[in-house]
């Protein structure tokens, strides 16, 4: 009888171990929360990234019954160029290292349209973490939901080490 109990047990604790395998836990930091984890934009990522922040903020938009914005390619310049560059300053602002404001960055590109807003954001958190943030505030989210806005521009900009510069301009 002892056996088979032994066999019956035995047998459970190798199941029950073999419900853990694959399933790694977080690592908690110094504050029992977990840690970031980086998210590191590959190519095939990358192409996508554009496209499901436009659909969200257009799903949000329309649930407003604002009009839908449009990817904007001289916005989206723009926008790549000021996340590179606060890389560079190593400091989330909405000023360039020569000085340069957001509208003064969209002329150069050649929008003819009018600069509305720019967001921005130095995280290792992904798109929609981001976004979710910025809509969390209510003066970022005003830039998002302007009834007047028609065109975004979006880009980033990931340091080696997985430090993510987000921009985001809007138009009309």
């Amino acid at each position: 009888m002892n056996r088979r109990s032994f066999l019956l047990m035995g047998g459970a604790a190798v199941a029950l171990g073999a419900c853990g395998v694959g399933v790694s836990q977080p690592k908690l930091g110094a504050d029992g929360k977990p840690l970031p984890r980086v998210y590191k934009i590959n190519n095939a990522t990358a192409e996508k990234i554009p496209f499901r922040v436009l659909d969200s903020i257009n799903t949000l938009r329309a649930a407003r019954g604002a009009g839908p914005l449009q990817l904007n390619a001289e916005l989206t310049a723009a926008a790549l160029t000021h996340s590179r560059d606060m890389s560079v300053q190593n400091r989330p602002w909405h000023f360039g290292s020569d000085g340069s404001s957001p509208l003064q960055r969209v002329q150069r590109v050649g929008y003819q349209g009018q600069f509305l807003g720019e967001l921005i954001s130095e995280t290792f958190e992904t798109e929609m973490e981001t976004l979710a943030a910025w809509l969390a505030q209510p003066d970022t989210r005003n830039v998002i939901v302007d009834p007047a806005a028609r065109n975004m521009g979006f880009a980033w900009f990931q340091e080696p080490g997985g430090k993510i510069w987000w921009t985001l301009l809007t138009g009309a």
